[in-house]
């Protein structure tokens, strides 16, 4: 039977300097997220560099997506059993060792599998770092706080990716996208060597269940893949077709797995924890809309208002400052408000910005139609990030948040690709030519239905607590 080791005994105290852990889990965190777009700016390079074909383009950023999201919930599990210390510093590895050989590439395949293999370290990190930051801040007010940098620091990630890959591109070369994370990686393992406990409190022991890690992963990995190939062959094309049969396939005998397992990777009744479950499908449900907006945003200002990649970019980056911000107000008024308010409130704000984005226009200025309403609507996802984050880590007690991480962080990766690309495929049905005209006209249909999707999403937040749950 799977057991918890006491907190008395094999189990050590918790962190010996919770700030350090903190920093350390941000900025792994950071840079794990940063790398799901930060490669985008450096494909023409790259190309040429490898004699990439499109399709080899379409993996380089893909193979990360897909590997990322599919093992999350294999990444949790595996910091609950050995450790999340062991976990943080083999997933810190091998993603800092498959980016150096990304770097080092020769051949498009190289690249590819490098890519393939960091997303699997990124997979172990950033389910890891979640659970670190439950169990080490024990009082609720701190570790709100806490979970309020975390998710300010994925969010910056995935709204930064486009500058720092265009910086590094631009000064040094594209395999300077990938080198970047040697240094970074050898910084973060010496931190963590130095400041984590070789055992969390709430450690559990226990085997991995092979035949439910696998069939999981599969199935997400392949509905992921389903996704990309219906984006780049066509919807109901075979290989597209093929994969989501796949999944579904997968996620059945995962099912039928986890029912005969004595110890499985996701008991069922995790799922009928009321909490935990609608947290993870509002995280699914509005995944996608941030990155698409700041898709639609990247083109609009590259192909409307006619700026290069580099300073589209740093036109975005002042929102990185408004999810920091929308972040730390909710970590200071959770307690007051309560996740369903808390999380309501950041969907109205993000809907009601995201409007306002949808009224671009081919004349229009930066300064009122994109910088402000943008920095409005990542303060309004980054408010809202927090109780979804609070509820579904706290839900299944310290015992299991690996477990409740890697189901968050695979909700919001799925969540994120189907919604991608769900967005953008209707931003292209309103566009019916590739004039300014049209093309704004697309970006802001695309940006209306991710404004519903937040209004969707506040009412399914009725659903939420109504005040913050503390494990005991």
């Amino acid at each position: 039977m799977e057991t918890t080791v006491p907190a008395a005994g094999r189990a050590d105290a918790p962190p010996r300097r919770p700030g350090v852990l903190l920093a350390i889990a941000c900025a792994a965190q950071f840079i794990c997220v940063l790398d799901t777009s930060i490669v985008n700016v450096a494909l023409p390079p790259m190309q040429e560099s490898l004699g990439l074909s499109a399709t080899g383009l379409q993996w380089v950023v893909s193979s990360y997506t897909l590997t990322f999201a599919g093992f999350l919930l294999l990444g949790g599990r595996i910091g609950d059993l050995w450790g999340r210390k062991n976990a943080f510093l083999g997933g810190l590895t091998l993603f800092a060792l498959a980016s150096l050989a990304g770097g080092l590439a020769q051949e498009g395949w190289q690249l590819v599998a490098a890519r393939f293999a960091q997303g699997i370290g990124g997979a172990v990190l950033v389910p890891t770092t979640l659970s670190l930051i439950t169990a080490g801040f024990p009082d609720p007010r701190a570790r709100a706080r806490a979970l309020g940098l975390l998710t300010a620091a994925a969010a910056s990630g995935s709204a930064l990716g486009g500058v720092l890959g265009g910086l590094l591109t631009g000064l040094l070369s594209w395999r300077w996208v990938l080198f970047v994370n040697v240094p970074l990686g050898a910084v973060l393992a010496v931190a963590a060597v130095w400041a984590l406990t070789g055992r969390q409190p709430g450690h559990v022991r226990g085997r991995l269940d092979l035949p439910g890690s696998v069939t999981v992963t599969a199935g997400t990995a392949l509905l992921v893949a389903a996704v990309i190939l219906g984006e780049e062959r066509g919807w109901l094309s075979a290989p597209a077709l093929g994969c989501l049969v796949g999944a579904g396939a997968s996620f059945v005998a995962f099912v039928a797995a986890e029912r005969r397992a004595e110890q499985p990777v996701v008991p069922l009744s995790v799922l009928r924890v009321r909490p935990v479950t609608v947290a993870n499908s509002l995280s699914a449900l509005t995944g996608g809309v941030l990155p698409a907006m700041m898709f639609f945003l990247v083109l609009y200002l590259q192909q409307v208002l006619g700026l290069d990649p580099l300073m589209a970019g740093l036109a975005l980056a002042p929102a990185a400052v408004g999810i920091a911000l929308g972040a730390q107000v909710a970590s200071r008024t959770i307690e007051r408000l309560g996740p369903a308010r808390l999380f309501q409130l950041g969907a109205l704000v993000a809907a009601a910005s995201l409007f306002w984005l949808s009224r671009l226009e081919v004349g229009g200025s930066y300064w009122t139609d994109v910088l402000v309403p943008s920095v409005l609507a990542m303060a309004g996802f980054g408010a809202a990030g927090l109780p979804l984050t609070v509820t579904a880590a706290t839900g299944l007690g310290p015992e299991r948040a690996g477990l409740a991480s890697g189901l968050l962080s695979m909700s919001r990766q799925v969540g994120s690709a189907v919604g991608l690309a769900a967005l953008v495929a209707v931003a292209s049905t309103g566009t019916p030519g590739a004039s300014a005209e049209a093309l704004t006209q697309g970006f802001g249909i695309g940006l209306l239905a991710g404004a519903g999707l937040q209004v969707a999403a506040c009412l399914g937040g009725f659903a939420l607590p109504r005040r913050p749950h503390h494990p005991s």
